[in-house]
C-alpha cells in the first residue's frame, strides 16, 4: 500500500486520467501515450509522466501506457482497499442528481444512504438509495459504516449540517452549498461552489473579448 500522501492537485488529475482511460478502453483502445493523455487534459506530457512517477508507475512501452494496467495501478491509488460508503444529505434536485450520476460509477464507492426533513421523501427510495429523516443520522451513518457524505441541503442548513456530520463520525465531506463550512483537522473537507465555477470562466470569456 502506498503511504505518501500525494498534493491534491495529482489526485485531482489521477481520477481524470483513470476517467479517460476507461473511455478509451470502452471503445477499444488498449493504450495511449503521455502526450495523447496530455492534449486529452490540456497539460503537458511532462506533466502526465511526473504524476505518475510520483505513484511509481514509468512503464510506457513503444505503444504507450497499458490502459488497463494504468487503470489498476491508479485504482490501487485512490482506492479504499473494502470500499467505502457515502451519504447525502438533502435530496432536492441536485441531491437527486448527484445520486443518480455517482451510484455505480465507482465499485470501491457507493452511496447507501440519504437523508432529508421534508415528509415526502423520508422513507422513500429516491434515486436507488434509502431516504432517513435527519434526525437519524447518527444511526445509519454507525449501522451503514458511512464515512463520507454530499452536503446538497439549503445552504443555510450546511453548517449545522457538518456540525452533525462530524459528531456521527464522518471523515470526509463534500460540501455543494454555497456556505463554507468549518470540520475539525481529522475531517478532510472538499467544498464545491458552482457559482465561484461559472464566475471564473466569465471572467475569462470576458478577457477573451477584450483580445
Amino acid at each position: 500500500m502506498n503511504t505518501v500522501i500525494l498534493p491534491e492537485k495529482t489526485i485531482e488529475r489521477l481520477s481524470e486520467y483513470r476517467r479517460t482511460l476507461l473511455n478509451c478502453l470502452a471503445k477499444g483502445k488498449t493504450h495511449i501515450y503521455s502526450h495523447e493523455l496530455a492534449d486529452l487534459h490540456n497539460i503537458t506530457a511532462v506533466q502526465v509522466r511526473r504524476d505518475l512517477m510520483l505513484i511509481g508507475y514509468s512503464s510506457q512501452k513503444k505503444k504507450g501506457y497499458d490502459a488497463q494496467e494504468l487503470v489498476n495501478v491508479i485504482g490501487n491509488i485512490i482506492d479504499h482497499e473494502t470500499g467505502l460508503n457515502v451519504a447525502v444529505v438533502g435530496m432536492g434536485n441536485l441531491g437527486r442528481a448527484i445520486t443518480s450520476y455517482f451510484n455505480g460509477k465507482r465499485p470501491k464507492m457507493n452511496i447507501v444512504a440519504a437523508f432529508d426533513i421534508d415528509p415526502n421523501k423520508i422513507n422513500r427510495v429516491i434515486a436507488g438509495v434509502n431516504c432517513y429523516h435527519f434526525k437519524e443520522l447518527h444511526e445509519v451513518v454507525k449501522r451503514n459504516d458511512i464515512s463520507i457524505a454530499i452536503i446538497s441541503s439549503p445552504p443555510d442548513t450546511a453548517p449545522l449540517v457538518a456540525e452533525q456530520l462530524v459528531s456521527a463520525g464522518i471523515k470526509g465531506i463534500l460540501n455543494f452549498t454555497t456556505v463554507p463550512i468549518t470540520v475539525p483537522d481529522t475531517v478532510y473537507l472538499e467544498e464545491y461552489d458552482m457559482i465561484t465555477s461559472m464566475e471564473k470562466v466569465a471572467y475569462f470569456v470576458k478577457k477573451s473579448y477584450a483580445r
